[in-house]
């Protein structure tokens, strides 16, 4: 096989599904186009191109074609679901709201009730019309992992990835019992604050509202948001050129954040539908911790260097960068916050329970890829998990539509760990305010050089010289320091 060709072609097919995709939860197509662009670099993701990568031995290229033969054959799965997507409308008192809206809607509803009417309709509706799609591209999935020759997704992504996934549910499942007794002590004060009741009335539909956090909104005007986002990235001086930011209002853009990076480095989307508050900066931050790692990438990298590897990487830096909406210096500087106290707990608070979920929802994805062919008894299972975690009664209707394709869970939560030690390193090395210092953002730069060549456990023995280890302890170490 011909790397060199095959690359080009790959980089090709990446930058138009990006693109497409970009397009499509960006609100400016109705219909997500990606049947036709399988269909020109087809010859991208057969059979034989899997068996030709499997026998080079580059094991970036042969997770890249795997999966990509995976979504050429059930593009048409994903591609129905997200026209319905677009397409459906709930209705709760008597208002109509699209249903890629209304987690907006919901997260911005004052009252308890009316919260829980509009997650009670969006469960109804994904149970109604979207659930059988969900579950046939779901069986679809692992019938075609099984036909390229592993046992199941858990095994390809552990072959393909490096990641030894037991490994890490072990530390994530040491993770929810060592913060079990201080879960709901940290967390409820700030329920009482914005909610004004506690875990006695919490539930998962109240999550969004919890997260917003109206009663912080004082702190993070909506008229300062892009404003300070260029003002940070200007006085690192990492202000890429290559990001094209999106922040404009259209009736079926996506409510969550995203960034495509459709042609590394030149041309990433930064893509947000403002909604209000501390989640607005947050969620900006963590998206432009993507672009601008992108956007930095040396274009002279081969292709599974640029866009491919161990997201781990991108994911940390994202976390780093949203970490700044929690960083009591950017807040007293960046925002004239005078007393950032209550916005940091809040930010740890929400961390933790989205933390304590994600650890939740990888037991649950290794239970679930390893079931028998009979899934009936799953969904049970889900809502337990994540109940136990979360400490709220999670409804089971979630239990396909919430899962992580190829266990993109464990890139979150390894970047959660890898951020943990960036952001202590840059700390330590450039002060408090390392956000304010050009010689922080040239190290970012040229960290952001290597694309995801390195993964997240030598980009970590790159920084501290091999000292540190990529586990949860540096975390769990840090939410105990900021209960004392």
């Amino acid at each position: 096989m011909d790397l060199s060709a095959y690359r080009e072609e790959a980089e090709a097919f990446v930058s138009a599904l990006d693109r497409e995709y970009y397009l499509h939860f960006s609100g400016q197509k109705d219909e997500l186009e990606i049947e036709p662009i399988y269909e020109r670099h087809a010859g991208l993701v057969t059979r034989e191109a899997v068996e030709r990568l499997r026998e080079s031995g580059n094991r970036e290229l042969l997770d890249f074609a795997a999966k990509g033969l995976i979504g050429q054959e059930t593009k048409h799965l994903d591609a129905e679901l997200a026209r319905r997507e677009a397409a459906l409308e709930i209705e709760v008192d008597g208002e109509r709201m699209p249903v890629r809206q209304a987690p907006v809607v919901q997260a911005n509803e004052p009252d308890r009730e009316r919260r829980a009417r509009i997650d009670a309709a969006q469960r109804e509706l994904l149970e109604r019309e979207l659930q059988q799609l969900h579950r046939e591209s779901f069986e679809r999935t692992s019938e075609l992992v099984r036909e390229l020759g592993w046992r199941s997704v858990r095994a390809m992504t552990e072959a393909l990835s490096g990641i030894d996934l037991a490994a890490l549910a072990d530390q994530t499942e040491a993770f929810l019992r060592d913060t079990e007794p201080s879960y709901e002590p940290l967390v409820e004060p700030r329920l009482r604050e914005e909610l004004g009741y506690g875990f006695d009335r919490f539930q998962r539909a109240d999550i969004g509202a919890f997260f917003r956090a109206p009663a912080l909104d004082g702190a993070f005007p909506a008229e300062r948001l892009l404003e300070r986002y260029r003002h940070t990235m200007s006085t690192m001086s990492v202000d890429g050129r290559g990001v094209l930011l999106d922040v404009d209002e259209r009736p079926k853009k996506a409510p969550r954040a995203f960034c495509s990076p459709a042609r590394v480095p030149d041309e990433v989307y930064l893509v947000i539908a403002p909604h209000g508050g501390r989640e607005d900066y947050e969620t900006l931050f963590h998206e432009a911790g993507h672009a601008q790692h992108y956007s930095h990438v040396d274009a002279a990298l081969p292709f599974e260097d640029r866009y491919l590897g161990d997201n781990s990487v991108t994911e940390s830096f994202a976390f780093l960068f949203q970490s700044l909406s929690a960083d009591p210096s950017w807040l007293r500087d960046a925002l004239g916050v005078a007393s950032p106290d209550e916005v940091v707990e809040q930010a740890r608070a929400a961390k933790l329970v989205l933390v304590r979920r994600y650890c939740a929802k990888l037991s649950y994805e290794l239970e679930l890829q390893d079931a028998p062919a009979d899934l009936d008894a799953l969904p049970d299972v889900y809502r337990r998990r994540l109940s136990d975690a979360v400490h709220v009664d999670w409804p089971r209707e979630t239990w396909l539509s919430d899962v992580d394709p190829f266990f993109y869970s464990a890139r979150y939560l390894r970047a959660w760990a890898l951020e943990t030690h960036l952001r202590r390193h840059f700390r330590e090395r450039f002060g408090e305010a390392w956000w304010s210092s050009p010689e922080a953002g040239e190290q970012l730069r040229s960290l952001w050089r290597y694309g995801q060549r390195l993964n997240g456990d030598e980009l970590l023995a790159e920084l501290t010289g091999g000292d540190a280890q990529l586990d949860f302890s540096a975390m769990l170490a840090e939410f105990a320091e900021q209960q004392q």
